[in-house]
């Protein structure tokens, strides 16, 4: 989720870089840089941290005649944010912005670096640029096109050159890009917002297409050349930030698809899930694993508790941060520790790692934040690469750490599905049609009495994740309830001003999910049920695709509690992205 900028033949390139990266900030913060055309100098200045840092770095720094830049914000995948890590990446004679994960980059690596190539950095990126120059030989399209065949993965990328100082060089595959000209002058950027005020219109690269820029734009897609279709852009910066949608919280919904990509990137491969951040040796002598979590983390932890002990075999105890760290609990040292924090700065959660790690426990984060105080905690760390997360009301972030605890499941069990998490990836592209269908369902759910979610197995912590988003932003009292339990107190709620939302898997105790939900009907309730089989008797139905797998229905009927959530706290006039007496990361007790 890191942010990309470019320019070239403008009067002052590093106003535009610096400026442009203030608006991509939120797609990383754990460095920045620059690098410059300056005459026949090529200037490189990179920070670490938020990008005020490069801003004062920048300053100090005299350009001559500055001509044509790139730019980056990071938010680190491979190699820690330093500033050996932080790009632009150089050669000796070139410079590379990149976004996305090259797949194969330590296979190119061993073998330059048997040519007697030189690596400075940790990063995939590095490559790039090694590679190009290796290929070099007087024609830097050549070079280029060469590279673009090797490598694997995604990205976006822009190169510079002092052999070709009047181009820049572009790629995409996967990863956003979008190309601006006004008259003579050019601009990339990884989305809208830094390109206002520059430019009226701009294309956005599909996959495949790739190029360079002098003072025309030379576009092509399988080396057949094209002609780039532009689009206006949005007139308004704050809107271009919310990709037109209404509220942070609708675009953070809809970017999943993209998010989950970036999170499964080089992990879920055909051969099976890879962490680099891991090795087998860490989890020598482990027999049980205690998951410690709040809130939405908490829920997605319990998912992790279901796969982990079906696919791996071993016992998951999840645990609530703040009961855990007041209690006398049973630390073993065959225990692994497993904290979860989007923010990485969770106050209870912390401590909770903390009492682990006095203990004596292997510990291991989960978190969406790089250098946080639980990054810095923790033995190791799986980043969730889910970018920054605006809306209060977690969407992205709970849907890369249910990814990440699955893959971890596959990881320790050795077990590989490939495919069904590509699926699972799939379904998470909102369908216009059912966000239309749910946004007229949404009028007749705004004043019951209260909301039942219930669900069996993976999706019982679905149900308290979905209860959890509506109570978050619509303010109306709603509970997750595992299906089987209705019938032990909680049905006497039942009447018509009663909702439930009945999640429904095809996979997994389909007959026994499907009578709980009778008994609810037969008392009156009014249920909405969300499956791949229509249920006749229930009051509304949205369906979903027939998968064979659990985890696929399960991020699909993620994506429309999410949209439930928000669509009927709109209705009901309320800020969904700042819901009251909530705060986006949680560091007091």
């Amino acid at each position: 989720m890191c942010g990309i900028v470019g320019c070239i033949g403008i009067n002052d390139p590093v106003k535009y870089l610096i400026e442009g990266l203030k608006e991509l900030e939120y797609r990383g913060y754990d460095s920045a840089g620059i690098a410059v055309m300056d005459e026949e100098d090529l200037k490189i200045i990179k920070a670490v941290g938020k990008l005020k840092n490069l801003e004062e770095k920048v300053k100090k720094v005299i350009f001559k005649n500055p001509f044509s830049g790139i730019g980056h914000t990071r938010w680190a995948t491979h190699g820690k944010p330093t500033e050996l890590n932080a790009h632009p990446h150089k050669g000796q004679f070139s410079a590379v912005v990149h976004n996305g994960i090259i797949e194969n980059y330590q296979e190119i690596k061993k073998r330059l670096l048997k040519e007697g190539v030189e690596f400075i950095s940790q990063t995939d990126t590095e490559v790039i640029v090694k590679l190009f120059e290796y290929y070099y030989e007087g024609d830097a399209f050549k070079a280029f096109k060469r590279v673009l065949d090797e490598i694997d993965g995604a990205y976006a990328v822009l190169l510079i050159t002092k052999k070709e100082p009047k181009k820049i060089f572009f790629a995409k595959k996967g990863s956003p890009l979008i190309v601006a000209k006004n008259n003579k002058e050019i601009y990339f950027a990884s989305s809208d917002a830094p390109l206002i005020g520059y430019a009226n219109s701009a294309h956005y690269l599909e996959d495949g297409e790739f190029g360079w820029v002098d003072d025309e734009i030379h576009l092509f897609n399988e080396n057949k050349e094209i002609i780039p279709a532009f689009k206006p852009l949005p007139s308004n910066k704050e809107s271009a930030k919310k990709g037109g949608f209404r509220f942070y919280m609708e675009k953070e919904i809809y970017e999943q698809f993209d998010v989950l990509k970036e999170n499964t990137l080089g992990r879920n491969t055909k051969d099976g899930i890879k962490f680099d951040e891991l090795d087998r040796e860490f989890f020598e002598g482990i027999n049980n694993i205690i998951i410690s979590a709040c809130g939405t983390s908490y829920h997605a932890g319990l998912v992790g508790k279901y796969l982990i002990e079906r696919n791996a075999k071993i016992r998951v105890d999840v645990e609530v941060a703040s009961e855990l760290r007041y209690r006398d609990p049973l630390l073993t040292k065959d225990t692994l520790f497993v904290v979860i924090s989007q923010s990485g700065e969770t106050a209870d959660t912390l401590e909770t790692l903390k009492m682990a790690k006095k203990a004596g426990l292997k510990t291991l984060a989960l978190c969406n934040v790089d250098n946080s105080s639980i990054v810095r905690e923790a033995d190791k760390t799986i980043l969730l690469r889910a970018g920054i997360e605006k809306g209060v009301a977690s969407t992205k972030a709970f849907a890369t750490q249910v990814m990440t605890l699955w893959m971890f499941a596959n990881y320790l069990g050795d077990k590989n599905e490939y495919d069904a998490i590509n699926e699972a990836i799939e379904v998470t592209k909102v369908d216009a049609s059912i966000h239309e269908k749910i946004k007229r369902l949404s009028k007749r759910y705004l004043h019951g009495h209260g909301f039942f979610f219930i669900g069996r197995d993976i999706f019982y912590p679905l149900a308290l994740e979905g209860a959890l988003k509506l109570k978050e932003i619509s303010y109306i009292h709603a509970e997750g309830y595992p299906a089987g339990e209705m019938k032990h107190g909680p049905i006497a709620l039942a009447d018509p001003e009663l909702f439930v939302v009945a999640l429904l898997s095809k996979n997994i105790l389909f007959e026994k999910t499907k009578s709980n939900i009778e008994e609810l009907v037969a008392r009156d309730a009014t249920t909405l049920t969300i499956s791949s089989e229509y249920i006749e008797m229930t009051d509304d139905f949205i369906k979903i695709s027939d998968a064979n797998h659990p985890m696929v229905e399960f991020f699909e009927m993620m994506v429309i509690t999410q949209l439930l959530a928000m669509e009927v706290a709109i209705r009901m006039g309320n800020d969904v992205d700042m819901p009251r007496n909530l705060a986006k990361s949680v560091t007091v007790e």
